[in-house]
């Protein structure tokens, strides 16, 4: 039996993972086939890759802004340079843009590289007996932990750990937007001297210039385009099979930057359904110390990266 079983990989679930490791037993769940969550990288061939979750970091917090340089002076990460353009012409941000070094669930590597970690284990249910909660997955393994922490987005937790929710928690008024990623590469492109692009438009609101990144080396180049909030809300459910959708997007960033259909060699679209909460709730996380179950995730705070990775930080003080 583990001391906590951790339902998520993402930086939320790989931080208070990293923590409680360090006192206690711990095994991280995850119904994906690699660590990182909404941070994901997907590779295309060899090394050849998109981050086609969270595009990158800007500290804001003292805490974990030391993170990020202790992660720099490893070389887990760095700064993205190079030309951001901004078509809204909104207030300019002069933060700091940092990325993986090869991915960027580098958090989620970095913190769970010891950690005892079970991929493609998606959970069918939980329960709590007078001793220790059950976790049954859906191949019909059982796991037994003295805790449960679980960092899902707030709909599948309410699906999942409902009866187990004070009203405090399970009543929260949480609205988990949705963003729709396409994944191009073009053949033979040359390299351009753009890093990003923020699009002033109501379908396409992002591009990202993977080559830009520096990771690799190739005369293929390799872009991630994101939808806006409100395009993405009418077309998560039917995306899949819609290929409208994903012709949509193209078609845009097609239209804005001259690049040919024709070149294309790949594509591939993904939905994030429950992407992230614009507006976080009155708590950071929850401790129920008397069924021995926690919640931590961004969807507490805020909709950045720094937000789940504070949300860990704080349930791990409730813990302790």
């Amino acid at each position: 039996m583990v001391d906590f079983c951790i339902i998520g990989s993402g930086v939320s679930g790989s931080t208070i993972a990293h923590l409680l490791s360090k006192k206690y037993s711990v095994h991280i769940l995850d119904k994906a086939r690699g660590p990182g969550g909404r941070a994901s990288n997907k590779r295309f061939k060899q090394n050849l890759s998109f981050d086609h979750g969270v595009q990158y970091i800007s500290p804001k917090s003292k805490e974990f802004r030391n993170l990020i340089k202790i992660l720099c002076k490893k070389k887990h990460a760095k700064i993205w340079s190079g030309i951001h353009l901004d078509f809204t012409f909104e207030k300019k941000d002069k933060s700091k843009k940092f990325i993986g070094t090869k991915g960027n669930n580098f958090i989620s590597k970095y913190y769970t590289k010891k950690i005892k970690k079970s991929f493609q284990s998606p959970v069918k249910s939980i329960f709590k007996n007078k001793y220790f909660w059950e976790i049954k997955l859906n191949n019909n393994e059982n796991i037994q932990a003295k805790s449960l922490i679980l960092t899902c987005p707030f709909p599948q937790l309410k699906k999942i750990a409902g009866k187990y929710l004070e009203k405090k928690i399970s009543n929260l008024k949480i609205y988990m937007e949705p963003n729709i990623t396409t994944m191009l590469a073009f053949k033979n492109q040359k390299t351009v001297p753009i890093s990003s692009i923020k699009f002033n438009d109501d379908i396409l609101i992002w591009a990202a210039y993977e080559n830009s990144k520096n990771r690799f080396n190739s005369s293929n180049s390799l872009w991630t385009l994101q939808s806006s909030i409100k395009w993405a809300r009418k077309n998560i459910n039917n995306y899949k099979e819609n290929k409208k959708v994903e012709n949509t997007l193209i078609s845009k960033f097609l239209n804005f930057t001259g690049y040919k259909k024709n070149k294309i060699i790949f594509k591939k679209t993904h939905g994030w359904k429950y992407s992230y909460n614009l507006h976080g709730s009155p708590f950071k996380s929850y401790w129920n110390k008397k069924l021995r179950l926690g919640l931590c995730a961004d969807w507490f705070i805020g909709p950045k990266v720094e937000n789940a990775w504070l949300s860990a930080n704080d349930l791990a003080k409730k813990i302790k």
